[in-house]
């Protein structure tokens, strides 16, 4: 459907929602068991108003509000306080069920809506404290003018609340009220500012690298596990800053030379104090798969893409601005599109902007105003770390003496139980997050440490330090961003914005081509030296502490109008980390995608070629994969006897490695890289990393010497989440495979017998065990004939509502998720469609919203969210843009006053 759809498809649309609540009726009566009888007004009952003339308390003139035929909202105002009330009014209207949950996640509530199951989670979240930070956030470090946006968002959203039940909100609250006596709470501003540590969560570094790599201990050798961990490839991905990078002024980066003041990030945590976790601390990797991942999975694979072309290098003349966040999927869509404008900019209204914006936090967080345009990806710095603590029932030990714990107890309120009261323990590294697991209780009973570590007694605690939890003003940086008129403003909103630590891509539209930048932000730690931060460190030594102040912002990386003409951000380096002085991390992603996107630029922009706001739409559906590239030569010279399997590999020759939804060849390399991974690296890894029920018959942990009867095989089986077990198949991988491919005897290439198989011993034998399996598989999942194969029917998305979409009754499931959908991209595609190598090949990831920004002449830009705008599982716009996500194609995003008014299909004004 066009994006200026007609008044015929309104109706159309209108058609199918009603037949939709009808489903939804005819299901919930059929409930057996429940014993209520809900009617098509039950359903009904949460539809917003969006049309007409509503009273909300508090404006001081009217608020319109202007929505067009997908649902998104422009909202008009005459001053702030009004602007940011009606925000808070209408993102209830539209999701507050989604807001709930959200706000009862970050503060370890959980279980208040859901009961018991959710008492583990809610332990661990308390424990992390973040509403505690946000509330500290609130009342020490925040602006008095963002306090009064947040109040005002807050007023709005309680105006909204006000004299409804539950099913007057959402449908899910009828279905909650099944078993539930609970009672929706007025909203308060720092349930919005605790948005922003799950969001820091989620993108909180590479904490579970660090797990990982002590967890490997227990199987693999310190080179082995370094194979694992390839450094950065420099010479094949280029990092975002190649020419410069911090303040002119402060003269501290030679990009031309090593750095004499860097931090040594080449020696790992000393004494082996860190490489005793093993199962231990598999315990905490499982606790962490069990918070909620609003974003998507923690790992190497999950990104973003965006990049900025300079108006030298593009068809209008001035920048092009393209941002893809890559989230988990999930419904409704983590983002939610509106615009917010004064009607006239003065003193007390300041706001004319448009993009993505969280339900439940006010303001926009990507998109565009009338003088710059923003793009997010997440810089990936190392920003959490975990210690070691030797701990008594006092305290703690540090710098040779007992330190007190810091105590506080946290009652958690149960659904239909009794309330649990937890007691958290911090050290100056941090609370324990050990406490929260029976298993963690004992972690290092076993952990080698050297001659100076303290006696073990009956274990080492585990504490977490992580930058998020120390109060800062990340929220006053997103009102800065909505306001900032240039590159300077844009950095000092940067500078405020210090968890999670983002790549800033900008560009604006003054002088003859534009101006395009980047920023590094973030509040970063300076370790000591011989502490990098790639396994935990011994609390106990002074020598691993955090220094007192992080990296100065002055000595972030940044750029402003490259000589190149275009700027790339995807989750790459930001510097090369041998010729910067501070350590930001040793756990980069490994730049595949960021270097398709730098070669497609480059590409078109040879010999004087130009490029249009098409082109940046068709670079972000690229589904190219560069290990389809490296290894189908490989594949295609092995020499293949079964004539079945050589059917499938067949389909490999004149592949040009995209990954289409309809590609047989894709759907079958895909396969392939997985048993490739699985036989030279998964099965050699520990169970705790491999998927969880799969099993094998393997050497017992750290035995030595033959296999005999004294040292028999073992039956060891995986017990990892599907969405993070290894090795999951994203680019870190490309860089382990790649010189394996040269060393056709390398250790990793061999593999045990099956029932089936004979062992291998080098690559090709390797090889074409995995090409076999992979036959067998799809002929399995897809049928014999190979002719029938397509990518898409293995790699397919299903949007599922986050709470009772996944873990509600059947029928509820079936009502209120999507999908599924057969997806074209992949693992480190720029269309990055991510899964699991490891697991499966369902997508867990994906761009969760696509944006082109047409700077200065804003009402050509283009925009898409993954579903739609409504989180009324029978609202019409429910995922009414999610056909049109998975073809790649980009609704008109109207901004200015004509060009809004010509996409208004309803307007609602809300009156003092």
């Amino acid at each position: 459907m066009p994006a200026n759809t007609t008044a015929a498809s309104t109706k159309k649309k209108g058609r199918r929602a009603r037949l939709l609540v009808i489903l939804l009726v005819l299901a919930l009566v059929a409930g057996v068991g429940y014993g209520a009888y809900w009617s098509v007004s039950t359903v009904r009952a949460s539809f917003p108003q969006t049309s007409g003339k509503l009273k909300l308390d508090g404006l001081s003139a009217p608020v319109d509000v202007k929505r067009d035929d997908y649902g998104i909202p422009q909202i008009y105002a005459s001053t702030d306080e009004d602007l940011f009330r009606a925000q808070g009014y209408v993102q209830a209207q539209d999701r507050f069920w989604e807001m709930d949950v959200r706000r009862h996640m970050t503060a370890g509530r959980l279980s208040e809506m859901f009961g018991k199951g959710q008492v583990e989670t809610d332990s661990f979240l308390r424990t992390l404290g973040w509403h505690r930070v946000a509330q500290q956030e609130y009342d020490t470090k925040l602006s008095a003018a963002t306090k009064k946006n947040l109040q005002a968002y807050a007023d709005g959203v309680n105006a909204y609340l006000k004299g409804k039940e539950g099913r007057d909100i959402s449908v899910e609250y009828a279905a909650l009220a099944l078993g539930n006596d609970y009672a929706i709470e007025p909203w308060s501003p720092v349930d919005s500012v605790a948005w922003l540590k799950a969001m820091a969560w989620d993108l909180r570094g590479n904490m579970q690298d660090e797990i990982d790599r002590s967890l490997m201990t227990s199987r693999l050798s310190a080179q082995q596990i370094k194979d694992l961990y390839p450094a950065y490839p420099y010479d094949l991905h280029r990092p975002i800053v190649e020419q410069g990078g911090v303040d002119k002024g402060a003269g501290k980066f030679d990009p031309s030379g090593d750095s004499a003041d860097a931090q040594d990030a080449s020696s790992s945590t000393p004494g082996g104090a860190a490489q005793g976790l093993q199962s231990q601390l598999s315990a905490l990797s499982d606790t962490l798969d069990e918070i909620p991942a609003l974003l998507g999975p923690n790992g190497n694979g999950i990104g973003s893409n965006s990049w900025v072309v300079s108006g030298k290098y593009t068809t209008t003349g001035k920048p092009l601005l393209a941002n893809d966040p890559h989230l988990a999927p999930q419904l409704p869509s983590l983002w939610y599109q509106m615009g917010l404008h004064c009607r006239e900019k003065s003193a007390t209204c300041n706001y004319d902007v448009s993009g993505y914006s969280f339900s439940g936090m006010p303001g926009v967080v990507i998109g565009h105003n009338q003088d710059i345009a923003w793009g997010f990806t997440n810089l990936g710095a190392d920003v959490s770390d975990l210690y070691l603590e030797k701990v008594s029932d006092s305290g703690y030990q540090f710098g040779g003496k007992e330190q007190p714990f810091i105590t506080r107890q946290e009652v958690i309120k149960v659904a239909g139980g009794a309330s649990r009261t937890i007691t958290v323990r911090t050290t100056n590294n941090g609370p324990l997050v050990s406490d929260r697991s029976g298993e963690l209780e004992k972690v290092g009973e076993k952990a080698p440490v050297n001659n100076s570590a303290p006696d073990r007694g009956d274990g080492y605690a585990v504490a977490l330090r992580w930058t998020a939890l120390d109060p800062g003003k990340s929220m006053d940086a997103v009102f800065k961003l909505n306001r900032a008129k240039d590159f300077k403003e844009f950095r000092e909103a940067a500078r405020d914005f210090e968890v999670p630590s983002q790549n800033l891509i900008y560009a604006d539209s003054k002088g003859a081509e534009g101006h395009i930048g980047y920023q590094a932000p973030g509040r970063i730690p300076v370790r000591m030296a011989g502490h990098d931060g790639t396994m935990p460190a011994p609390g106990w030594d002074p020598k691993f502490r955090w220094k007192k102040d992080p990296v100065p912002f002055d000595e972030l990386p940044y750029e402003e109008d490259p000589e190149r003409g275009y700027i790339v951000t995807a989750n790459q380096a930001v510097v090369d980390q041998e010729k910067y002085p501070h350590l930001l991390t040793k756990d980069w992603g490994y730049g595949s995608r960021s270097q398709r996107i730098n070669d497609l630029i480059e590409s078109k922009i040879k010999d004087g070629g130009k490029i249009s706001t098409d082109d940046m739409r068709t670079m972000q559906m690229d589904n190219s994969s560069e290990i389809a590239k490296l290894l189908t030569p490989y594949l295609l010279k092995i020499d293949i006897s079964d004539p079945y399997v050589r059917e499938a590999q067949k389909l490999l020759e004149g592949w040009d490695y995209t990954q289409d939804a309809d590609s047989g060849a894709a759907a079958y390399f895909n396969a392939v890289w997985r048993h490739v991974l699985k036989l030279s690296v998964g099965n050699k890894l520990p169970k705790e990393l491999r998927v969880e029920g799969e099993c094998l018959n393997v050497r017992p942990a750290d035995s030595t010497g033959p296999v005999d009867e004294q040292n028999r095989l073992v039956r060891e089986c995986g017990q990892r989440d599907g969405d993070t077990a290894q090795p999951d198949g994203g680019d870190r991988w490309y860089e382990v495979i790649r010189p394996l491919l040269k060393n056709e005897k390398s250790e990793w290439w061999t593999s045990a017998p099956s029932r089936t198989d004979a062992a291998t011993e080098t690559r090709d034998q390797l090889l074409a065990r995995a090409m076999e399996d992979a036959r067998w598989e799809l002929t399995s999942k897809l049928g014999k004939d190979v002719s029938s194969w397509s990518w898409g029917r293995l790699h397919q998305l299903t949007l599922k509502n986050q709470t009772l979409g996944t873990e509600g009754p059947g029928f509820l499931q079936l009502m209120l998720n999507r999908g599924p959908w057969n997806l074209s991209g992949g693992e480190a595609a720029v269309n990055a469609t991510g899964w699991n190598a490891a697991s499966d090949y369902g997508v867990i990831w994906v761009p969760s919203m696509r944006m082109v920004v047409n700077v200065g002449d804003w009402d050509k830009s283009r925009w898409i969210n993954l579903s739609g705008a409504s989180g009324h599982a029978y609202s019409a716009h429910y995922t009414d843009q999610t056909e049109k996500w998975t073809k790649g194609e980009l609704l008109d995003w109207a901004y200015g006053a004509k060009a809004v008014d010509a996409k208004t299909v309803d307007t609602l004004v809300l009156e003092p």
